[in-house]
């Protein structure tokens, strides 16, 4: 929460629903005001893997023509866990490629997402229909359907993707190379896995950048926010604190960890989209940074650090406009099993997490030591998936295991992939950040976050963000010469 480019999500997006796995902001948005693009729809089928089942469904695709030569090749870009953004196909980096090379730009909507309903419904039966395989068979489908149409067969495709659809443009390109010539797999990760502690510990490393001792602090503040939970008597300032929306109640380790989960989040969202530039999407927050979290950590006027803490939530909700912050593990329950396309979570929220424990897990546990919060295990969020889909530990497990067996994890096979990573991002950690072979380079760029390389350029950027986006060019254009 785009894979979004999104495990739960902080209070900054709570009245959304949270998302357990990618954290919130997928590359593609909801569009902003005045971003205008003509909706197109493409029929795919429900089940590509059931022959018997006949049954089809409208897919939202955009296209962009204006920088196609004849002859060019053709851009795919992916949709992932969230409504796909047409102002997309107005700005983004993809696109300054496509003027080099004479390319014709597609976004396709991932099936679920946004406004592609394959199912009447939410419920769990429908979901089963929910998956990375069937993502690229719509891709598949979608791509061969297209090149026939339009006379695109003897094209050179290239797929485009950041986060969760990073995996995609790789994992289309390795399942699928007869139908795309080259990829762009941006923050991918490329290795499933149930328990996934290393997202914070590289929260740690990241804010530790900025000021060594403002993990230090963070790690202080959650742990007496911890300890505050166990008495009862610490309820009514908590909820005074925090400015909740309803008196704080905590009758289950999984309202604690709920709680403690949803503040560790402001930071884990500044974290992962620390000055990036996701501004042109229409999206509130960019100006909240690493820097101005540390400062209101590093600040001693303002208290011990449990009170920094809560300063830290106040500037958030502040930040987004929120009267108060909802901190019920049962109104997230309610929500999250709410199985109406019209229920609070069906922007992404109960689609997303029923691939975390279908497919990928990718769950961002304290269970390391060597991070800067408390109170939110693993089992915690491992429950969830049978409390919302009746999906055991031992399933959710075996399924993350098939995902790796599937695709290859880390030990890809494939040529013409580049997986570009953002140092500060902690999905890095799941990704490919060395070589691979020359054919399978990485890009590792020093002090950027997640998919900081698809943004628009712009004149404050790192000079090695700015190199990357040169280097990639390049490959591509080495690439489309094959």
């Amino acid at each position: 929460m785009a894979l979004r480019c999104v495990a739960a999500l902080s209070l900054l997006a709570v009245a959304a629903g949270r998302f357990q796995g990618f954290r919130r902001g997928n590359v593609l948005h909801d569009p902003p005001q005045g971003a205008e693009s003509e909706e197109l729809w493409f029929t795919q089928r429900l089940d590509h893997f059931n022959g018997a089942d006949s049954r089809v469904w409208k897919q939202r695709y955009f296209t962009n023509d204006a920088f196609y030569q004849p002859g060019g090749p053709v851009f795919l870009m992916i949709g992932g866990e969230g409504p796909a953004n047409p102002a997309w196909m107005k700005e983004g980096t993809w696109l300054t490629y496509a003027k080099e090379v004479g390319a014709l730009c597609f976004l396709l909507e991932h099936r679920f997402y946004g406004k592609s309903h394959p199912t009447t419904d939410l419920s769990t039966s429908s979901l089963r229909f929910l998956s990375s395989r069937q993502a690229l068979a719509d891709l598949a489908h979608f791509r061969t359907v297209m090149a026939d149409s339009l006379g695109l067969s003897n094209r050179k495709w290239v797929a485009f993707g950041g986060s969760y659809p990073g995996s995609l443009a790789a994992w289309f390109r390795l399942k699928f190379p007869h139908l795309v010539h080259a990829a762009v797999a941006t923050s991918a990760p490329l290795l499933a896995t149930v328990n996934f502690p290393e997202y914070l510990e590289v929260v740690w490393r990241s804010l530790a950048s900025e000021s060594a001792d403002c993990p230090v602090l963070v790690k202080q503040a959650s742990d007496a926010l911890a300890e505050r939970l166990k008495d009862p008597k610490t309820f009514e300032n908590i909820t005074k604190d925090f400015k909740l929306c309803s008196p704080l109640q905590i009758q289950s380790e999984s309202d604690s960890a709920y709680f403690l989960e949803t503040l560790a989040g402001n930071f884990m969202d500044v974290v992962q989209y620390n000055e990036d530039n996701r501004g042109f999407e229409g999206v509130q927050g960019t100006n909240v940074t690493i820097k101005v979290l540390c400062g209101v950590m590093g600040n001693t006027s303002m208290g011990d650090p449990y009170s920094r803490y809560v300063a830290v939530a106040r500037l958030m909700m502040d930040t987004f406009s929120m009267k108060c912050l909802d901190s019920s593990f049962n109104n997230y329950v309610r929500d999250m099993t709410n199985t109406s396309w019209d229920g609070p979570a069906a922007e992404g929220g109960r689609q997303w997490v029923y691939q975390t424990c279908s497919e990928f897990g990718f769950y961002q546990s304290t269970d390391s030591p060597n991070q800067p919060f408390t109170g939110f295990p693993l089992g915690y969020q491992v429950k969830q998936c049978a409390r919302f889909y009746n999906i055991s530990a031992e399933e959710v497990a075996e399924a993350v295991a098939q995902t790796n067996e599937y695709y290859g994890g880390y030990n890809i096979r494939s040529s013409r992939i580049v997986f570009p990573n953002g140092s500060v991002d902690p999905w890095h950690a799941l990704g490919i950040t060395q070589d691979i072979t020359a054919e399978l380079p990485a890009v590792f760029i020093k002090g950027t976050a997640h998919c900081a390389n698809m943004y628009p350029a712009r004149s404050q950027d790192l000079p090695q963000l700015s190199e990357a986006r040169d280097h990639l060019l390049l490959l591509l254009q080495q690439w489309l010469k094959r």
